[in-house]
């Protein structure tokens, strides 16, 4: 509990310190376009004041500045307009129209635009006869490119980042696939001697006493350990499933769960009188419902009940197994699942992790927490999606 919660903030300090970093970028970011900006907005002012010193010009006057400050503006878009409105030039403009009038509405539209960006600048020339000019401007090609520039290399950085993720949480999951299987291989393989070994001497001991009342029992644990022995070895292969009736597998856990606890806790099941023919590896399906069922146990503390309630939806098979024990809290109903989690002083916390697995990855179902409050209970609830035709 303590390595996955400290995994999370490890987790959530990477995430505060890539968020921190776009920030800043943005925020400088947009400091540099404001100040571009500033910029190009004085040039646009001696640009304009140009303007107004050529339409002043007399025969004697000196325009080459005046023409070199004019024709050195070749990147903001420009459009001046009379005190009328009407269009009187435009530059580095990009006009896509069909006629002539048609170039006059849209470059009328682009100067409103302007107009209403507040990027426009008036010339008075005639304050007695009221004549003026607007200059209305856009922002230039390499600024429009500056202010997504940020933006888009976020967006890169962010593939990156969700590139790099999902390559170590794979290599990770591999990691700990291979963890799994070997220890689930080697657990089988170790217990197979002393199976063998039991069932060896339980023959001897029918063999020697044919009455004793107490050695069917004993044979029933040593198929229970020949079972269990099944279930690890599977792990770690694709078992093939069987058509495998439901209800049956249900009750057949439900039995072996019923005799193993005290008289305080009661089980009930709610299924169908017909068979729910399932796709299923009987014997992992049965150690999942089995880890809930203990769990269920666990959690109330050895006095309660639990409801199995199984049924066939249009689209799926589901089980819900439903205890009246301590709950889950809210935060904690996916952090149930990963390997680790518990809340009792002894265990590994990998009964709900290898239901999990067995779940999703070899029947291709869902395991989920389907509702919990503290102090009345919890409901798991197992999907398992029908083959369409």
């Amino acid at each position: 509990m303590q390595w996955t919660d400290r995994l999370r903030q490890v987790k959530i300090l990477l995430v505060s310190a890539a968020v921190v970093i776009c920030a800043a970028s943005l925020m400088w970011t947009h400091y540099l376009v404001a100040d571009l900006a500033r910029e190009e907005r004085a040039r646009m002012e001696v640009w304009a004041e140009a303007m107004r010193t050529f339409d002043m010009a007399d025969e004697q006057t000196d325009l080459s500045l005046v023409l070199q400050v004019i024709n050195g503006n070749n990147t903001i878009p420009v459009i001046v307009l009379d005190e009328k409105g009407e269009v009187q030039i435009y530059r580095n403009l990009e006009v896509r129209a069909k006629d002539a009038a048609d170039v006059n509405n849209v470059v009328m539209r682009k100067a409103l635009s302007m107009k209403e960006a507040g990027r426009t600048i008036r010339i008075e020339l005639d304050e007695d006869e009221g004549t003026f000019m607007e200059v209305c401007y856009d922002e230039s090609i390499m600024l429009k490119r500056l202010a997504r520039y940020p933006f888009i290399q976020l967006a890169v950085v962010l593939i990156f980042f969700a590139v790099a993720v999902f390559a170590l949480l794979s290599s990770k999951r591999a990691e700990q696939n291979k963890v799994w299987v070997g220890l689930s291989k080697e657990t089988a393989h170790q217990l197979g001697t002393p199976i063998s070994s039991l069932m060896a001497w339980t023959q001897v001991l029918r063999d020697t006493y044919p009455d004793d009342k107490l050695l069917p029992e004993m044979d029933k644990d040593v198929k229970r350990l020949q079972r269990i022995a099944e279930r690890f070895s599977k792990i770690g292969s694709m078992p093939e499933p069987k058509p495998e009736n439901l209800n049956e597998v249900i009750c057949h856990v439900v039995e072996y769960i019923d005799r193993r606890t005290s008289n305080h806790v009661t089980i009930t099941t709610e299924m169908p009188d017909q068979p729910i023919i399932v796709p299923l590896s009987a014997s992992l399906f049965e150690w999942v419902v089995e880890n809930l069922c203990k769990n269920a146990v666990d959690a109330m503390d050895g006095t309660g009940s639990i409801t199995i309630v199984a049924h066939e939806e249009p689209t799926r098979y589901v089980v819900e197994i439903t205890d009246t024990g301590k709950g889950i809290p809210k935060g904690q109903w996916n952090s149930v699942f990963q390997p680790g989690y518990t809340t009792k002083q002894r265990g590994w916390g990998l009964g709900l992790s290898l239901a999990k697995r067995i779940v999703e990855e070899y029947h291709h179902g869902k395991i989920f927490v389907k509702n919990s409050e503290i102090g009345k209970g919890t409901t798991f609830r197992i999907e398992l999606k029908k083959k369409t035709r």
